[in-house]
């Protein structure tokens, strides 16, 4: 039983640093973005190769 809380806890700390990361890419100041060589559209796959490795 521990097992699945414990899953379920990670799985949602996951969720919660997917979407916090997400936002503060698309949130960044297009000169430092661009600085960075990131486009601001790609955030989230940005946060999901950060964030589950994929």
């Amino acid at each position: 039983m521990t097992s699945i809380i414990t899953r379920l806890r990670s799985a949602a700390a996951k969720r919660a640093a997917y979407h916090r990361t997400a936002r503060e890419i698309a949130n960044l100041p297009l000169d430092v973005a661009l600085d960075l060589g990131i486009f601001r559209e790609d955030a989230e796959k940005i946060a999901r190769t950060h964030v589950y490795g994929r």
